[in-house]
C-alpha cells in the first residue's frame, strides 16, 4: 500500500464510562474536558482481533507461578507472552528473524511496538497513529449510582453485623468522542531493506484496521462500557505520490445536539478545497443513520456514505 489515510472515529458513549481514570471518573484534563486516551481505543480493537484468531501481541494474559511455596496468579511478562503467541524465545533469535516475527502479529504492524527485554530491543513507530479522543458534546454530565453488594466486608469480623458492602458505578450520561488517527504505509519502508521476503504496510493489513475501527467499541461491551457504541468514522485516503498533508482532524468536526444528533462538517468540508480534492482518491464516511444526521460533507463522485453497522450505501 502507498496511499497516505487521514481520519476521525468516532465513539458515542451512553450512561457508560468510555474510559476511566484511577477515581473510576471519566478521565479528563486540567480544564475538565472529558477525553479518551488512544488507548481506550486501541484495547477494544486488538481484544476483537484477539477474539478472531489473530495474532495479538500486545494484550494482557496470565499464567501461574509458584512463589515461596504459594501460587500465584499473574499477568505473563512480554517475553512469556512473546512465546505464548509465537512459540519462540525471543531472546535464541537473530534480529531479523525477531523484527520479522513481531511483524506477523497484526497489532504490531498496526501500532508498532516497544520491545526492551534481555536480548532483544526494538522499538517500532506504527504506520497507524491515533490521537487523544475529546469528548465534542459539550453538555455531557458524570452519574454516581450506589451499588449494593451480597456480600458482608470481610474485614468486618464481628458475628452480629448484618450489613453488606457498598459501591459505586460511575458513568458520564452522554459524551461524543471523537479520535483523530493517520495511516503511513512508509512508515515501515526502512525494514523492508532489511527483513527479508518483507512488503511492509500492506493494503490487506490497512483492510483489517478500518474494519475494526468500525465495529470494535460496539462489539466490546463489558459491564462499565456498555453503551459505548461506534457512531460514525471519516476516512480520506490520498492518491499514491500525492504531496499533501491534512492536520489532525477532529478539530474540525463539532456534534449539535437538538431533535437529532448532527455530526457537523462544514468545517471539515472548508478544509477539501479544490487542490485538496485533486490529491484524494477516495472519501469513505460511516455513520450511524438511525440516530444521527451529517450536515455539510456535499456529495460528488469520491464521497461514499455507508451505514456503519451493516456496509450499506446511504
Amino acid at each position: 500500500m502507498r496511499n497516505r489515510v487521514y481520519g476521525v472515529c468516532g465513539i458515542r458513549s451512553r450512561m457508560s464510562n468510555w474510559n476511566a481514570d484511577f477515581s473510576g471518573r471519566p478521565k479528563t484534563t486540567s480544564k475538565n474536558e472529558i477525553f479518551g486516551s488512544d488507548k481506550a481505543l486501541k484495547f477494544p480493537m486488538k481484544v476483537t482481533w484477539d477474539q478472531e484468531g489473530e495474532k495479538v501481541l500486545y494484550l494482557r494474559s496470565y499464567t501461574i507461578n509458584v512463589i515461596k511455596e504459594k501460587q500465584i496468579f499473574q499477568p505473563k511478562t512480554l517475553n512469556e507472552r512473546y512465546k505464548e503467541i509465537f512459540g519462540e524465545d525471543p531472546k535464541k533469535q537473530k534480529p531479523k528473524v525477531f523484527l520479522k516475527t513481531l511483524f506477523s502479529a497484526i497489532d504490531v504492524m498496526n501500532f508498532g511496538a516497544t520491545f526492551a527485554e534481555e536480548g532483544q530491543n526494538a522499538s517500532i513507530t506504527g504506520a497507524v497513529q491515533i490521537g487523544q479522543g475529546f469528548n465534542i458534546y459539550n453538555d455531557s454530565r458524570v452519574e454516581v449510582q450506589d451499588i449494593l453488594s451480597p456480600f458482608k466486608n470481610s474485614s468486618k469480623s464481628h458475628e452480629k453485623d448484618t450489613s453488606t458492602t457498598l459501591g459505586t458505578k460511575i458513568v458520564c450520561d452522554e459524551a461524543h468522542y471523537c479520535y483523530p488517527f493517520t495511516v503511513n504505509p512508509f512508515a515501515y519502508d526502512n525494514y523492508r531493506k532489511i527483513i527479508d521476503d518483507f512488503k511492509g504496510y500492506t493494503r490487506e493489513m490497512y483492510n483489517k484496521f478500518k474494519d475494526v475501527s468500525l465495529r470494535s467499541a460496539t462489539t466490546f461491551a463489558t459491564n462499565s462500557k456498555f453503551g459505548s457504541d461506534n457512531e460514525y468514522s471519516i476516512f480520506i485516503e490520498m492518491k499514491e505520490n500525492s504531496k499533501i498533508y491534512l492536520p489532525e482532524l477532529s478539530q474540525f468536526v463539532t456534534f449539535e445536539k437538538g431533535e437529532e444528533n448532527v455530526l457537523n462538517l462544514e468545517k471539515f468540508e472548508k478544509l477539501l478545497t479544490q487542490k485538496v480534492m485533486e490529491s484524494v482518491e477516495k472519501i469513505e464516511l460511516y455513520y450511524n443513520p438511525l440516530i444521527i444526521n451529517v450536515k455539510g460533507l456535499k456529495n460528488n463522485d469520491k464521497i461514499s456514505r455507508f451505514n456503519i453497522f451493516t456496509g450499506e450505501d446511504i
